[in-house]
């Protein structure tokens, strides 16, 4: 998908941008791998929360 979004947007301005891009990418994916859709997951997000998969259980 980097190479998508630097092929339509002509590249990425800044390496921390790129890296933010890769970051928030990376979650959506893991999320909807997990039947999370994407808005819930980036509403999860903003909100101070992280969905049950990548919360740690204690045993």
């Amino acid at each position: 998908m980097t190479k998508v979004h630097q092929k339509i947007s002509g590249c990425f301005r800044s390496i921390e941008g790129a890296e933010n891009f890769c970051a928030i990418r990376s979650y959506v994916s893991s999320c909807r791998k997990q039947n999370i859709t994407a808005s819930t997951a980036l509403n999860l997000l903003f909100s101070g929360h992280l969905p049950d998969i990548f919360v740690q259980q204690a045993e």
